[in-house]
């Protein structure tokens, strides 16, 4: 593993941090194929039911490293896409887990949309978020294209995306871009919380609630209802559900395992 991720598990909790803290989390070769495979890694143990990632130091990231992509002997911008961003975004939404953003400060670029990409994004107060591709006279990339119109509409996702403003979180909150914003001295300890509180929640029923909502933007209604139909009849027969039903007839709190 890369000296760029670290990563620990606690509790079912595997916390993925982003750790070039002296380059504010920028992304390099080394860093974004390390966390591909620390993602990788966390999706395949069975143990792990919960993924957060967060940044070490002031920043979440604030994108790709410009000096390795504008190296005349380094790599070009169609590999950087293809090989580092593109497999990330493509493994966090199909991993069959709850996976959580946790940002604790600027999310810029690549690294802003592979926030937006996760299940459930939670910010500092003192976070922000920016597209600030047209800076640099490029394109938002890492599905950013994909997920912005479709959080907060074709307007608002087009001024941010041509004037490259810097959003608060709280701003991000109130367009739809976040969950929750948490107070800063509060933050660490409310991730916790609510990686605890996903720990201990149905895991199984979640993962096909992912992929319900990764079918709702390409499927007709009439699609949607049918792949409601088929993932139900699969949550239905978990161990979780039945887990579930018993104890609220039991008037008992739920064990779940994610199965």
């Amino acid at each position: 593993m890369s000296e760029f991720i670290q990563t620990s598990v606690s509790d079912g909790v595997c916390t993925i941090r982003l750790n070039r803290p002296d380059k504010y989390n920028s992304f390099v070769r080394e860093m974004a194929l390390a966390l591909h495979s620390a993602l990788s890694k966390a999706s395949d143990n069975d143990a792990i039911r919960v993924i957060c990632i967060i940044g070490n130091g002031k920043a979440f990231s604030a994108g790709q490293d410009l000096q390795e992509a504008t190296d005349d002997n380094g790599l070009s911008l169609s590999k950087i896409v293809s090989e580092h961003y593109n497999p990330i975004i493509k493994l966090i939404r199909s991993i069959p887990k709850p996976i959580i953003a946790a940002v604790n400060g600027i999310a810029a670029g690549a690294s802003a949309n592979i926030a937006l990409a996760c299940d459930v994004v939670v910010a500092k107060k003192s976070a922000s978020f920016m597209q600030a591709f047209t800076h640099i006279g490029l394109i938002p990339d890492s599905g950013g294209t994909y997920f912005l119109p479709r959080i907060v509409g074709h307007q608002k996702a087009s001024s941010m995306i041509i004037l490259g403003d810097k959003i608060t979180a709280e701003d991000a909150e109130r367009h739809g871009m976040v969950y929750k914003v948490f107070e800063d001295e509060e933050f660490d300890n409310e991730v916790y919380k609510l990686c605890n509180k996903l720990e201990h929640m149905p895991t199984y029923g979640i993962a096909l609630a992912k992929e319900a909502l990764n079918q709702t933007w390409s499927n007709s209604l009439s699609q949607q209802l049918d792949l409601e139909l088929n993932l139900q009849a699969k949550a239905g027969e978990s161990e979780d559900y039945h887990e579930g039903t018993r104890a609220f007839l039991e008037k008992r709190k739920p064990v779940f395992r994610g199965r």
